[in-house]
């Protein structure tokens, strides 16, 4: 049996925001929101599944500065889709602003 990761956690500024994100925009489903008395746990996997993120609104400083270069300015999550026109066109027309223009690469 192999393993892969079960969840991978990512900093963001506040849930509200995120859970607007990543479910409003992105389709994740929201798969746990659990009040642990200061912060919660709050989960989502992407449509089709896979791993979910573990959604860890930042504390103190040095998280909230961590947060949109949680990789040392590196790509750090990757989307797979089976329609990139389709997807590229509804991120943006919810407001998703991206970096560069959509290219072709081998």
């Amino acid at each position: 049996m192999g393993t892969r990761p079960g969840a991978v956690a990512l900093v963001v500024p506040e849930y509200a925001a995120a859970l607007d994100f990543y479910v409003g925009v992105l389709g994740f489903r929201l798969t746990a929101d659990v009040d642990q008395g200061g912060k919660r746990w709050v989960t989502v996997v992407p449509p089709g599944g896979g791993t979910e993120l573990v959604l860890a609104r930042a504390e103190g400083a040095a998280q909230r500065a961590a947060i949109g270069a949680q990789a040392g300015g590196r790509v750090f999550l990757l989307r797979a889709t089976d329609d990139f026109a389709r997807d590229h066109a509804a991120m943006t027309a919810a407001g998703v602003r991206f970096e560069e223009a959509p290219r072709h690469e081998s």
